[in-house]
């Protein structure tokens, strides 16, 4: 698999820090991998304390901190307090479940600047059974009516499939209502725990254009009220996104054991060598780690990607879907209707069960 020069080196300007693999939630469609990591291999907070601070150095601007739930670290408000005196804009993801009001307090006090909270439906009912957790809605309003009392920003994030794509619009509603500034409608990407559940959550075409011409009216109706990011899903669209801005070129992932993953699904990739904080400064292993240089830039592409004229927009799709559904990593995400593979996706598409959830757990 064929890298790119020092000259084509993007520095980084994001960083997801997955505290935790640990969470009280068992969501069906969970982006951790299937094979989690365990609390004693988790990184201390002297240690993301020194990877916030060589992130900085490289150019990071924002830092996310994620999981699992980070609230089942005891230690969050420190970690959240050293990527702050990073410098780092630090955006908390969170389940909501496992976040007292008094972590909150001190959160916002150790300087905190943005929560994202994840909504699994606008029904209560519904919500807590893709969750996998009695009682998890009304702790998600709980904790969004203080992070807004404390004048945090607040992001919804809303992931969308068979079940609940129904209600965008209540879930814009509930965003509204809960006081967020942005909701997220972020469709399944099946990679992960989401493609052990595939045939139980993926929508229907005729949902994905109903909720297609959904999301343009209701940026319409509340357009200067919240800002509805949403994008077409995966296995419906004609083109694949970009992911993650192009591998390997402006973000970067830290897993609870101190891997540094191009992507939060790049282990999904059989080969791939991922290097680790533990062993490595960061830097070294943005420039030289096999895995990042592995898919940076265009050399690597095969035809259709390596003379297509969209090749630097977005560089051949997610390397994660290509391999999950061809075996190549470097093939062309068969999602876009040029690539070879395109068929298999909408074979896929309209295979449909109504089974139970495989759960995400340790």
């Amino acid at each position: 698999m064929a890298g790119v020069g020092a000259d084509a080196l993007h520095k980084p300007l994001g960083l997801l820090a997955e505290l935790t693999h640990r969470c009280p939630l068992g969501c069906p469609y969970c982006s951790n991998p299937l094979a989690l990591d365990a609390r004693e291999d988790e990184l201390d907070a002297a240690t993301w304390d020194r990877i916030f601070r060589e992130a900085a150095a490289l150019g990071v601007l924002q830092v996310h901190l994620s999981g699992g739930e980070p609230g089942a670290r005891r230690d969050l408000v420190d970690i959240a307090a050293a990527a702050h005196a990073a410098g780092l804009y630090t955006n908390l993801i969170t389940s909501a479940v496992g976040i007292s009001d008094k972590t909150l307090d001190a959160l916002a006090a150790a300087g905190l600047d943005h929560v994202q909270i994840s909504i699994q439906d606008a029904d209560a009912s519904s919500a807590d059974r893709i969750a996998g957790y009695d009682g998890a809605f009304a702790r998600k309003r709980a904790l969004a009516a203080a992070v807004v009392r404390l004048g945090l920003p607040l992001t919804v994030n809303a992931v969308v499939h068979r079940a609940n794509i129904e209600r965008i619009g209540e879930i814009v509603d509930l965003a509204l209502a809960l006081g967020a500034s942005r909701v997220e409608i972020a469709h399944v990407q099946y990679y992960g725990w989401a493609l052990k559940n595939r045939a139980l959550l993926m929508p229907t075409p005729e949902q994905v254009e109903r909720a297609a011409a959904l999301v343009d009216e209701l940026r319409a109706r509340h357009r200067g009220r919240i800002v509805i990011d949403a994008v077409v899903p995966d296995y419906y669209a004609r083109y694949p996104k970009p992911c993650v801005g192009g591998w390997g070129r402006r973000s970067l992932n830290v897993t609870p054991a101190g891997k540094v993953l191009p992507c939060h699904a790049a282990e999904s990739i059989a080969g791939l060598e991922f290097w680790n904080v533990r062993d490595r400064s960061l830097a070294d292993i943005w420039a030289s780690s096999p895995a990042f240089n592995a898919f940076r830039g265009t050399a690597w592409m095969k035809e259709p990607c390596a003379s297509c004229p969209r090749r630097e927009l977005d560089f051949g799709g997610c390397r994660c879907q290509a391999f999950a559904l061809t075996g190549d990593a470097a093939a062309t995400d068969p999602v876009c209707h040029l690539a070879p593979d395109h068929a298999q996706v909408a074979e896929l598409a309209a295979i449909r069960t109504d089974a139970p959830y495989v759960y995400r757990r340790m």
